[in-house]
């Protein structure tokens, strides 16, 4: 098993584009093949040859096809079937990077998995597809330096309004600044911060900041061994009112208790590693 990550060098990209990240299953390797994916904010494309098939199942309904694919933000877990051999690079958008490009795409909507024909977006219309995937396993920064070049006319194809800038101003905060004091700060009513924040990322505040908060909890469990893991400590350092509070957290989002979670620690970080920065 094979995976990296890296971001763009060019920075006009980089305006739109958090990272890419490259991961290749292959026939030997053994683990679990139907990993969970974790609920998520951000907006990942994925670049596949055509003849593999995507599956995602979420409360009993199957999202699949064939090929390149985006995975729009998410707020409940997907079930992949991951059971053949692939070789996919993903590129992550940052929070709401989709919306200035949303007349070039197909309609954004949460918890869904769209098919895309790579090479009818614009800049992408000589991309082999199945070429840079080959070059992923042994060329990373290549394909990244190939992927910014494919990207920027695309991207410089944007639609900046006002809501997407104060998006952009918000999202330095959001780790640092209680919700309420977000107008404040920016010097606008808070109802403006709420409004432009899910008119861009399809999100309120509240929503981001729970997935945002699981991410770094889950982050913290895969560096523990199941043994390790002190549940009410976990609770106090994530500032959980006590440890019932974390376990519905954790049941709401994952849809398993904390216990049952470590006793199968079946989400991609669990299976996959948590891609470190090349």
């Amino acid at each position: 098993m094979k995976n990296w990550k890296l971001v763009p060098k060019n920075t006009k990209v980089a305006k739109y584009v958090e990272c890419y990240w490259f991961l290749e299953k292959e026939q030997c390797d053994v683990g679990n093949n139907h990993p969970k994916l974790n609920p998520d904010p951000f907006a990942h494309l994925i670049l596949s040859s055509q003849n593999h098939k995507f599956h995602y199942e979420q409360n009993n309904v199957a999202q699949k096809g064939d090929g390149s694919h985006f995975i729009f933000p998410h707020l409940n877990t997907f079930t992949m079937d991951h059971s053949n051999p692939f070789l996919i690079i993903g590129i992550k958008f940052k929070l709401g990077g989709l919306y200035s490009l949303q007349s070039q795409l197909p309609n954004l909507k949460l918890d869904t998995i769209t098919a895309v024909e790579i090479n009818k977006l614009h800049g992408f219309q000589s991309l082999n597809v199945e070429s840079l995937l080959h070059n992923a396993v042994i060329k990373p920064q290549e394909v990244c330096d190939t992927l910014d070049e494919m990207l920027e006319p695309w991207l410089m194809q944007n639609r900046e309004d006002k809501h997407s800038k104060l998006v952009r101003d918000i999202f330095p905060l959001l780790g640092t600044t209680p919700i309420a004091q977000m107008g404040k700060v920016l010097h606008r009513s808070q109802r403006t911060i709420e409004r432009s924040f899910l008119k861009v990322t399809h999100l309120t505040l509240k929503q981001y900041q729970s997935m945002n908060r699981l991410d770094n909890i889950l982050n913290y469990l895969y560096k523990l061994d199941d043994g390790a893991v002190d549940w009410a400590d976990l609770a106090a350092k994530f500032e959980f009112s006590d440890q019932p509070h974390l376990i519905r957290y954790l049941k709401s989002s994952l849809g398993k208790t904390p216990g049952e979670y470590a006793k199968h620690r079946d989400l991609t970080i669990d299976i996959y590693g948590d891609f470190d920065f090349s």
